[in-house]
């Protein structure tokens, strides 16, 4: 996700997304522990986009 589509979604959407993220992240990580994946690099993109949605949470319980 890019950060003005994070931006726009609203505090419970940002929750929802995060938890899905996450665990999509730790089933990537899985599989690619048992037999590697095709294209690992995913697994770089899916947590990038868990740490945008997680300072973005932040950055609204700040304001």
């Amino acid at each position: 996700m890019k950060k003005q589509e994070i931006k726009e979604l609203s505090v419970e959407e940002l929750q929802t997304r995060f938890a899905e993220y996450k665990k999509q992240h730790a089933d990537l990580k899985m599989a690619h522990f048992v037999t590697p994946l095709e294209n690992p690099l995913q697994i770089r993109k899916v947590r990038r986009t868990v740490a945008r949605l997680a300072t973005e949470l932040t950055n609204r319980e700040n304001q």
